[in-house]
C-alpha cells in the first residue's frame, strides 16, 4: 500500500498529469491519499512523479494518519468508538493493519479517501528535485513514513 501525497501546486501542469492528479483525488498540495501497489496506479504515479511523493506505509503510521486527519462525512474524526461500532476491528491500529493487507478499504469503513495533511515541520527539502536528488519528489520508499508524521 502506497502513501502519495502531492507536493506541488497547480501552476503550469500538462493537462494530462492534472487529469492524472484528479484521478488520484490529489486536488490541492499537501494533500494525501492511500493507493493498491498494482500496476495501473504504478503508471499514474510515473505519470505525476514531478508533482508528488510516494512510498510504502507502515501500520503505525498508518494509524496514526487516520486517527489524526481521518475524517467521516460531516467532516466527523474517526474514533475508536465509531471503528469499533462500524467495522469488524477494534481499533484504529487493528484497521490500519487490515488496510496495509488490503482486507478492507477506506471506502467500505466510511472514511473519506483524501487525508488533508499540514505542511511538513521543517519544510520540504526542495520542490523541484527528486529525492535522490536531495528533493522531496517521487518514490522515496520508507522514508515516506517520517515525511507523514512531519506534516500530522
Amino acid at each position: 500500500m502506497f502513501l502519495v501525497i502531492r507536493v506541488r501546486g497547480t501552476t503550469g501542469v500538462i493537462k494530462n498529469i492534472a487529469d492524472t492528479l484528479d484521478m488520484l483525488r490529489l486536488n490541492r498540495i499537501s494533500h494525501a491519499v492511500l493507493v493498491e501497489e498494482n500496476p495501473s496506479y504504478e503508471g499514474m504515479l510515473q505519470k505525476a512523479k514531478d508533482y508528488i511523493t510516494w512510498g510504502e506505509i507502515d501500520a503505525e503510521t498508518l494509524a496514526a494518519v487516520i486517527a489524526r486527519r481521518g475524517r467521516l462525512s460531516g467532516n466527523v474524526k474517526v474514533s475508536d468508538e465509531y471503528v469499533a461500532e462500524n467495522t469488524d476491528y477494534d481499533n484504529i491500529e487493528e484497521l490500519a493493519k487490515a488496510l496495509i493487507n488490503s482486507d478492507v478499504k477506506l471506502a467500505d469503513v466510511g472514511i473519506k479517501p483524501v487525508f488533508r495533511l499540514h505542511p511538513p515541520r521543517k519544510g520540504y527539502e526542495d520542490i523541484r528535485l527528486s529525492v535522490n536528488e536531495g528533493g522531496s519528489l517521487g518514490y522515496r520508499g520508507e522514508e515516506i513514513n517520517n515525511l507523514a508524521k512531519r506534516m500530522l
